[in-house]
C-alpha cells in the first residue's frame, strides 16, 4: 500500500512538471496544452479503477461459509471417592524400620537408608530428607514404605521405595510419617475401617502402577487431619496397633 501511494505521488509530480515544460520552455506552442499519457506504470499500480485495468484481482469473495472453531474439550471430572478408595487398595504401603541410614555420597540433599519391610532382605530407599530429619533420628525410627514403585537410579544408588512423609503447603516443614510403636515392620498398612481391611486386594506390580498412574490418582487425596492422623478423604491410614500420624504437622499434605 505504501509503494502504491509512494508511485502515485511521484506521477503526480511528474505530470505536474511535464505541464510546466509545455508552458514554459516553448512560448510559441498554441494556447491548448496536451498532457501525455502515463503508461510507464505496470497493470498493478495503474491509477485506473479496477473495472477499466481488465486486470484480474488476486482477491476473490466465497459464498462458502467458514467453518466455526470447535469448542474446547470438556474438563476431566474428577475421580469419585470410592474410586480412590480402591485405587489406594492397590499400593502396597508397608511399615518398616531403619536399620541403617548414612549421607548419600555424591547427593547432598539424600540419605540412603537400609529399610526392614519384612523381606528376606532390607530395602534399600534414597530420601531427600537430609535438610528436615536429623540422622540420627533416623536409626532405628519406625516408618511408612510406599513398596511397589519402580527402582529408581538416584545419583548411582538403587532406591526401591519411598518413605512417605507429611509437609506444609510451603514445604518448609517435613515429618516421617509414623505408624504405632507396637506395629509390626511389614505390615500392609490399609484406609478405612477392618472391613476395608479385610476386602483390600492384592497390590498391584510396580510397572501397573506406573502404567495406570495410581500414586498420581491418590496422592492429591492424602492429608493430615487436625489431629495429625493421615487419612485418605476422610479414610484413616491404619495397622493393627492402630492409626499412622505425622509427630507435629496437621493439615497437611502426605507424599
Amino acid at each position: 500500500m505504501a509503494t502504491n501511494h509512494l508511485l502515485k505521488c511521484g506521477t503526480t509530480l511528474l505530470s505536474s512538471y511535464h505541464r510546466t515544460l509545455t508552458t514554459t520552455a516553448v512560448p510559441a506552442a498554441p494556447t491548448t496544452v496536451k498532457y501525455l499519457p502515463i503508461s510507464f506504470l505496470p497493470p498493478s499500480l495503474s491509477l485506473l479503477p479496477a473495472s477499466r485495468r481488465r486486470v484480474r484481482l488476486h482477491c476473490t469473495v466465497s459464498d462458502t461459509p467458514v467453518a466455526a472453531a470447535a469448542p474446547p474439550p470438556p474438563a476431566s471430572e474428577p475421580p469419585s471417592p470410592a474410586a480412590v478408595l480402591e485405587a489406594a487398595g492397590l499400593l502396597d504401603i508397608r511399615v518398616g524400620k531403619v536399620v541403617k541410614a548414612w549421607r548419600h555420597p555424591d547427593a547432598d540433599t539424600l540419605y540412603v537408608e537400609e529399610v526392614d519391610i519384612g523381606e528376606n532382605e532390607p530395602r534399600t530407599i534414597c530420601s531427600g530428607l537430609v535438610k528436615f530429619v536429623p540422622i540420627d533420628l533416623l536409626q532405628d525410627k519406625k516408618v511408612v514404605v510406599l513398596a511397589n514403585l519402580k527402582p529408581r537410579n538416584m545419583r548411582g544408588v538403587k532406591s526401591s521405595g519411598m518413605l512417605m512423609a507429611a509437609s506444609d503447603a510451603s514445604h518448609e516443614n517435613v515429618e516421617l510419617l509414623v505408624p504405632p510403636e507396637d506395629s509390626v515392620p511389614g505390615e500392609r498398612i490399609w484406609f478405612g475401617s477392618d472391613d476395608e481391611k479385610a476386602n483390600q486386594p492384592d497390590a498391584a506390580s510396580a510397572n501397573q502402577i506406573q502404567k495406570k498412574k495410581v500414586w498420581e490418582l491418590v496422592q492429591p487425596h492424602l492429608k493430615t487431619d487436625a489431629g495429625r492422623v493421615a487419612m485418605l478423604d476422610g479414610h484413616y491410614m491404619m495397622t493393627s496397633a492402630g492409626p499412622v500420624v505425622s509427630t507435629s504437622l496437621t493439615n497437611a499434605n502426605i507424599s
